[in-house]
């Protein structure tokens, strides 16, 4: 049995199979997504799947779900999620891909949107979505249809419209696929351009023999680190599983945090889009908000989440928001993140920069970070207000969790959404300051 309650998250599904998840459970999933889209006035889906061996089979679960209510499902077959955002945009339908994203073997879920790949929470429709599919539903008496669509020609064009295809110069790019979806787009995307694309761990396999497809493990960029040196690349590129994410590795093998490629991709966007409204969430590096005013754009601070982060480019009209996470957003892509995307406009940049990448950010590079720090506590909650009590002679904002700004030096604090976990990130000018700041806080915490 399908246990909802545990693989219902705030933003997707997420479980491991069979125990957590299986394909009764998919079906189920797929009558109330159908059953909510229709209230929504749509009469079809698009539906796709990552790498997962048991991909396929919940996807035509799920498929036979919606149509069991009356709902037309549009096939896409294997896709990165980026490409379920495309394909809902383009087709103006509601979309749903199964992919646990970067969770290892084992595991498998669903991320799902409305038309034109609108995002869908846990307050936007997700936990009605659950309570439809514990709930369950007879079939109606008319059944709906189900096609297949190829969409991955489309797609590579639209991913290539966000550069000037002739202006990128020859440069040597290491992708670590991590054996997801980026073994599908990524040499799509990259044919006929001038790069020279070693392409590392390209087979779609969900048991992911190589490394877990998780880039944002220092871990698991190892193997790119070391063949962008053994090859002498311009730049490595690590995506996730469904390959909606990416990280850069710099010809010396360094590791570029999701803030500093935020910045430079922010930086290229406002050259294109002067005076354009930029996001960023509330974890990344002051560096951002400074480049966004430098670039000559408004920066806007934002929770942690894609769901805020889409309903707040909606709302502002914003052409690009960055997480720390790895995650890209473009108002051309339907407000959608897409880590093919992000990757293009740098490697744009960096063709255009008469030095290397490690060149290219250095005047972004202005900080120090602790990264996210995870401590189990009993109490998050007592735990920040604690903590807030220790700092009440500083500014402070309760925007997502608590975040503290004592002016050569910030943090935040947030509580996890499913575990007893609070996460701490800190930012200030010395690594040495952010370790003894890092220390300060945590002391905080009690026992």
């Amino acid at each position: 049995m399908t246990d909802f309650d545990a693989i219902f998250k705030a933003y997707d599904v997420r479980g491991t199979v069979p125990d957590q998840i299986d394909a009764a459970g998919a079906r189920a999933i797929g009558g109330a997504f159908g059953r909510f889209v229709k209230g929504h006035g749509a009469r079809a889906i698009v539906v796709g799947r990552d790498m997962r061996p048991d991909g396929e089979e919940f996807t035509a679960a799920f498929g036979d779900g919606a149509l069991d209510h009356g709902i037309d499902v549009v096939d896409v077959g294997l896709c990165a999620t980026d490409m379920m955002y495309y394909a809902s945009g383009s087709l103006g339908l509601p979309g749903a891909v199964f992919t646990a994203s970067h969770n290892p073997a084992g595991y498998n879920g669903i991320k799902m949107c409305l038309s034109h790949a609108a995002p869908i929470g846990s307050d936007t429709g997700l936990g009605d979505i659950k309570e439809m599919a514990k709930a369950g539903a007879e079939p109606t008496d008319h059944k709906g249809t189900r096609t297949e669509s190829e969409i991955l020609e489309g797609y590579v064009a639209h991913v290539r419209s966000f550069v000037d295809i002739d202006s990128l110069k020859p440069l040597k790019v290491v992708a670590d696929t991590a054996n997801g979806m980026g073994g599908l787009v990524v040499p799509a995307v990259f044919a006929g351009l001038p790069f020279r694309l070693d392409h590392m761990y390209p087979e779609l396999d969900g048991t992911f023999p190589n490394h877990p497809a998780d880039p944002i493990q220092p871990e698991n960029q190892r193997d790119l680190m070391a063949r962008v040196l053994e090859t002498g690349a311009d730049i490595g590129l690590a995506f996730d599983g469904d390959a909606d994410r990416v990280f850069l590795v710099d010809e010396t093998a360094r590791a570029i945090s999701g803030s500093l490629t935020t910045a430079m991709v922010a930086r290229s966007i406002l050259k294109n889009e002067p005076g354009g409204t930029v996001l960023h969430n509330l974890i990344c590096s002051k560096t951002v908000p400074e480049v966004i005013a430098e670039g000559g754009g408004t920066a806007v601070r934002t929770k942690v989440g894609h769901s805020f982060i889409k309903d707040v480019m909606a709302e502002t009209g914003a052409v690009f928001g960055g997480e720390h996470s790895g995650h890209y957003y473009f108002r051309d892509n339907y407000r959608a993140d897409s880590g093919l995307i992000a990757a293009l406009v740098v490697l744009e940049a960096l063709g255009n920069h008469p030095a290397g990448l490690s060149d290219l950010v250095s005047t972004l590079d202005r900080y120090a970070a602790s990264g996210e720090i995870n401590t189990t506590v009993a109490d998050a909650q007592v735990v920040i207000e604690r903590v807030a009590d220790a700092y009440r002679g500083h500014a402070q904002d309760r925007l997502d969790g608590l975040t503290v700004d004592l002016g050569d030096w910030w943090f935040n604090l947030r509580a996890s959404n499913t575990e007893p976990l609070l996460r701490l990130n800190l930012e200030a000018a010395t690594q040495t300051e952010v370790d003894a700041r890092v220390s300060e806080v945590k002391a905080h915490f009690g026992s």
